[in-house]
C-alpha cells in the first residue's frame, strides 16, 4: 500500500484551513532530557554571566555596532579586522553546513537560543503555573474564571519579566555592562529613548516565547528549510526504525507481537504526545523536527516499559535503518571536513600573526607637489593610525634612509590614546636631488615613545627632472 504523503503538505502546526494548531507537548523527561538540561543550563548561564566578565581589563564579549568596536575573549577587534568576521563568517557558515550533513539538525534542538529559552525556561515555568499537557488543555478551554485569571496573569507577567531581562542581557552585549549599568542607576528621564527601546525588545521577546513559539523554528528561521537541503541519507539524525516498528499494533500482554505479524511499535503516541512541534516522528524526516531527543526518550521509556529493545527511535541515518549499518565518511563529510579544518587553521594563523598597531599613509586627495623657498619638494599626506592596545603613545615621524628630509606635523603633539583611532595630516619635505623621474618610493617610521612601532611605504611626487 502506498504509504499516506499528505502530511508533508503543510507543516503540523497549520490545520487544512490554515488556522493555526496550537501545540500541548507533554512534560518531557529521560535520559536524553537531563543531556540537554546540562548544555542548556551551562549556555544560560555563560550568557547571563560573560558580559560581566572581565579579561585584560575588557568585557569578555562585547559587539558595540556603534563605535565599530568588538571585543572576543578580551582580544579588541576594529572596522581594520574586518576581514577576521568576514573569514569567520565564512567559517560559521562551513561549520554549520558540515554539523548538519553529519549530525543534521541537532543545533536547533541543543544550542539555538530560542529553543533553550523556550523549552526550559518558559515551558518550566508553563508546566507549573498551569500543569502538564492535559491540564493546560482544559485550563485553555475553561472559561474566565477566577483560577484561570491568576494563573494566565501570573504566568505572562513572569514571561514579560524575564523578556526583559533577556533584552538587558543582549543590550549589555552591544553598549557594554558597565554602560547599561550606567543606565539602569540613573533617572529615567535621562534616557528615555533607551527605555523605549528596551520596552520594544522586550515585547518582541515576549511575543516570541508567549505566543510564536515553535512557529519560529518551522516558518521564520532560514536554517530549518535549509536542513531539507543539507541533509542526505548518511546524515545522523533523530529517526524512528520502520523497519522494527511497522507494522504497528496495540500492546497485548504475553503476547507474541512476531507470530501476530505485529512490529515493535505499539502504537501509544507517547512521541506525538511528548513532540515540541507537534510532529509525528514515524512519518520520517520532516523539517519542523528539530532533534530534541524528546521522542526519543518518551519511546525508550514505553519500550523499556513492555519489555521490548529500546531504540525503537534513535539517532541513525537513513541509510543506517535500510542497510544496518553506522555512521559512514562519505566523500561529502571528507570534503566539508577538510575544508571547515583548512579555514580554521587559517584563521587561527590570522588571528596569531594579527599586529596591535595599523597605520595608513595617503597622499592628501586633490593636491600636488609644491617648491618650498629653500628648494625643497614637498607633499601633503594623511595618516590613520589604529592603536589597538590599552598603551598611550606620543607619535613622532621620520623618513627612514633620507638624512635630509624634513616631516611637519599638522599638529603640535600626535597622542594616539589606548584603544584609539586618529586621523592627520603632515607635510614631507625632499631635497629636489632624491627625486628622479617625478617619484620617490619612500618608508615613513612610526616612533611611539622613542621606539619604532610600525613603518609604512608610499610615493613622494615631485617634478620631472
Amino acid at each position: 500500500m502506498e504509504k499516506n504523503e499528505e502530511f508533508r503538505d503543510h507543516i503540523a502546526t497549520v490545520d487544512e484551513k490554515g488556522k493555526r494548531v496550537w501545540v500541548y507537548p507533554k512534560k518531557p523527561k529521560g535520559k536524553w532530557y537531563k543531556r540537554r538540561q546540562i548544555v542548556a543550563y551551562l549556555l544560560l548561564a555563560f550568557l547571563f554571566i560573560a558580559p560581566h566578565i572581565k579579561v585584560n581589563g575588557h568585557q569578555l564579549l562585547l559587539f558595540d555596532i556603534f563605535h565599530r568596536k568588538f571585543i572576543i575573549f578580551g582580544k579588541v577587534f576594529w572596522p581594520q579586522d574586518f576581514y577576521l568576521f568576514a573569514i569567520g563568517a565564512i567559517l560559521s557558515i562551513i561549520f554549520i553546513i558540515t554539523f548538519t550533513v553529519i549530525y543534521g539538525r541537532i543545533f536547533c534542538g541543543w544550542i539555538c537560543p530560542q529553543t533553550i529559552f523556550m523549552e526550559m525556561v518558559f515551558r518550566k515555568i508553563e508546566y507549573w503555573i498551569e500543569g502538564d499537557w492535559t491540564h493546560q488543555k482544559k485550563l485553555n478551554k475553561a472559561p474566565w474564571n477566577t483560577e484561570k485569571i491568576r494563573k494566565k496573569v501570573l504566568k505572562h507577567v513572569i514571561f514579560w519579566g524575564i523578556s526583559f531581562l533577556i533584552a538587558n542581557t543582549f543590550l549589555a552585549y552591544i553598549i557594554g555592562a558597565d554602560e547599561l549599568w550606567k543606565i539602569q542607576t540613573d533617572p529615567i528621564k535621562k534616557h528615555i529613548g533607551g527605555l523605549i527601546a528596551i520596552i520594544i525588545f522586550t515585547s518582541i521577546f515576549y511575543g516570541v516565547f508567549a505566543f510564536l513559539r515553535e512557529q519560529v523554528c518551522t516558518t521564520i528561521c532560514p536554517y530549518g528549510r535549509l536542513q531539507g537541503v543539507l541533509l542526505d541519507p548518511n546524515s545522523m539524525i533523530v529517526a524512528y526504525d520502520y523497519k522494527r516498528g511497522e507494522p504497528r499494533g496495540k500492546y497485548k500482554k504475553n503476547e507474541n507481537r512476531k507470530e501476530a505479524g505485529k512490529g515493535d511499535c505499539i502504537d501509544c503516541k507517547q512521541c506525538v504526545y511528548v513532540c515540541p512541534t507537534g510532529i509525528d516522528i514515524r512519518n520520517g524526516t520532516q523539517l519542523e523536527c528539530v532533534n530534541c531527543t524528546a521522542c526519543i526518550d518518551a519511546c525508550d521509556h514505553m519500550m523499556e516499559s513492555v519489555g521490548l529493545e529500546k531504540g525503537l527511535i534513535r539517532f541513525v541515518s537513513e541509510n543506517g535503518i535500510k542497510e544496518r549499518k553506522g555512521f559512514q565518511w562519505t566523500r561529502r563529510v571528507i570534503a566539508y571536513t577538510t575544508l571547515l579544518s583548512g579555514m580554521l587553521l587559517l584563521m587561527i594563523y590570522l588571528l596569531v600573526a594579527r599586529k596591535d598597531f595599523e597605520a595608513t599613509v595617503l597622499r592628501q586627495r586633490g593636491s600636488t607637489y609644491q617648491i618650498t623657498q629653500d628648494g625643497m619638494v614637498s607633499n601633503i599626506f594623511k595618516i590613520g593610525l589604529t592603536n589597538k592596545t590599552k598603551n598611550t603613545y606620543k607619535i613622532s615621524l621620520k623618513v627612514d634612509g633620507i638624512p635630509k628630509a624634513k616631516i611637519k606635523l599638522a599638529v603640535p603633539k600626535l597622542i594616539l590614546d589606548e584603544e584609539e583611532r586618529e586621523i592627520e595630516r603632515f607635510i614631507v619635505e625632499l631635497p629636489m636631488d632624491e627625486i628622479k623621474h617625478g617619484k620617490r618610493d619612500i618608508t615613513i617610521v612610526i616612533i611611539g615613545n622613542g621606539k619604532e612601532i610600525h613603518r609604512i611605504k608610499t610615493k613622494f611626487i615631485g617634478p620631472l627632472l
